[in-house]
């Protein structure tokens, strides 16, 4: 299960491959405002935004107490999801951690794979989540997927550093109106301007062109 944000479908227009990984998930639910506006504008009025850090809050809590649920944090600079492990306890009272990992920056090699396989094994993970940026979280997932047997494994980009507060959340009224990425623009400009540069013109290009095929669907069915 993938939170997609308008980064994914970018990067899905842009690498065929990267595209079809986005297709083979079970659920990609739509992380954006702009997702949902598009949606909406092709004939899906009920239509709602799905935000990845909010979708880890509501499991988090609502498998509190549950012995049964093992969580598995996966991402993040070193210590990151280590100090989430303890915040989710604080915030949502969950204790069922079984292990954490923050991926180096290189291309992991087999031992690494080989390491954390065996440390989510032991740990008998239901549910990995993956805190990562795309298109590197997604890739990850669909390895993870490949070499593992969990219940679920879930990408939810930034969510590890806005809950140990490693990162600034925008305010509720910028997330609804669409301007998440303005803020984090604001935040981290040297290392996001290029991004942005490229992803929200190309959005509004691959969204438009999608919405036009659409709407000439329609006519000609």
């Amino acid at each position: 299960m993938s939170a997609t944000g308008a980064h994914g479908l970018v990067e899905a227009e842009k690498d065929k491959s990267f595209k079809k990984i986005v297709q083979a998930f079970y659920c990609n639910l739509p992380d954006g405002m702009p997702l949902v506006w598009l949606g909406k504008a092709k004939g899906f009025p009920g239509m709602a935004r799905c935000y990845g850090p909010d979708f880890f809050a509501a499991v988090l809590s609502q498998t509190a107490g549950m012995q049964h649920i093992t969580h598995f944090f996966c991402g993040g600079k070193p210590g990151v999801a280590e100090k989430l492990q303890q915040q989710v306890g604080v915030r949502f009272n969950n204790f069922q951690i079984g292990g954490t990992y923050s991926p180096p920056f290189a291309p992991l090699q087999e031992s690494d794979w080989e390491s954390l396989t065996t440390s989510i094994e032991k740990a008998k993970a239901s549910i990995i989540w993956i805190g990562l940026s795309t298109p590197k979280q997604e890739r990850f997932a669909m390895e993870l997927a490949r070499r593992t047997c969990v219940h679920l494994i879930i990408t939810v980009g930034a969510a590890f550093d806005f809950y140990t507060g490693s990162k600034p959340q925008a305010p509720r009224w910028m997330q609804q109106n669409g301007l998440e990425w303005f803020f984090r623009l604001c935040t981290e400009p040297r290392r996001l301007w290029r991004r942005y540069l490229e992803i929200v013109p190309k959005f509004v290009f691959y969204g438009t062109a999608d919405l036009l095929k659409s709407l000439l669907k329609r006519k000609t069915a």
